[in-house]
């Protein structure tokens, strides 16, 4: 026992001996070089703690919008892309030079501009392609109001993730959801441009000399061909807009536009 409590006072003794010379060595160092050992050097740390790299990322915040309000906007992106895509398509050569909705010959008849054109009759072949995109520039002038109404009645049933998904979300959304009944009320305005321009005589005229040239009985549906091409090119017209609008700020002209879109900038 006696061991004992001399081993434990010998070790006693020698920390506290070795934090007295310490206290000795730390006050020397202070007065001689203005150093405080006790002081943590500045930048330095103590903590095992592997700290974490901090990134700055802008989560994105649509916690303040109601799903009413995006559909708003996004009906609103929507409808610019109609009125600003109509007014660009209904003029002259607006779909005739513009190589991303101009209207080509159709697949079926591919082989009747190939024969026309081997036998001299090019020009012919030429201005049947100019009329369709004549009676397409003609008829979709009346296209804003059938599409706009589409677009006021949809309802959209998840807006967030239109929202959130890639440039044309929504414009596909539109598409898949009215594509129909756009084609039901746009036909008649179709029809009617095809008269109006020439185009259906002109084909008759095609269509009857090539059926002489090879004795076959080529027919094919004009109007159902062109309305579904204007209509294909008024939506592209829209997703570019709505393309617009979501990457570029400042085409968000209107507050509605801003407020939601803007939500959508750091997904």
């Amino acid at each position: 026992m006696r061991k004992t409590i001399l081993l434990v006072s010998g070790l006693l003794f020698s920390v506290s001996t070795q934090a007295q010379i310490l206290d000795v060595i730390k006050s020397t160092v202070k007065d001689k070089t203005g150093i405080d050992l006790n002081t943590p050097v500045k930048g330095t740390t103590t903590s095992t703690t592997p700290t974490k790299t901090s990134t700055k990322t802008s989560p994105i915040n649509l916690g303040s919008l109601t799903s009413t309000q995006i559909s708003l906007g996004l009906k609103e992106a929507l409808s610019m892309g109609v009125r600003e895509g109509v007014k660009k398509l209904g003029v002259t050569d607006g779909f005739l030079k513009n190589e991303a909705v101009k209207i080509l010959m159709p697949e079926k008849l591919r082989k009747v501009d190939a024969t026309l054109r081997s036998v001299g009759l090019g020009s012919l072949a030429d201005q049947g392609v100019k009329l369709l995109n004549r009676a397409a520039e003609d008829a979709v002038t009346e296209a804003t109001p059938i599409f706009t109404s589409a677009i006021t009645s949809m309802t959209i049933t998840d807006a967030k993730n239109i929202l959130l998904g890639n440039d044309n979300a929504a414009t596909n959304y539109l598409q898949g959801k009215t594509q129909s009944q756009l084609f039901t009320a746009f036909e008649p305005k179709v029809k009617a441009s095809l008269g109006k321009v020439g185009a259906d005589s002109v084909w008759k005229s095609l269509i009857s000399k090539y059926n002489m040239l090879t004795g076959q009985a080529v027919t094919t549906d004009l109007n159902e061909y062109v309305t579904t091409e204007t209509i294909n090119g008024v939506f592209k017209m829209v997703a570019d807009k709505e393309s617009g609008i979501r990457n570029t700020p400042t085409m968000r002209t209107t507050s509605i536009l801003q407020k939601v879109f803007g939500a959508q900038d750091s997904k």
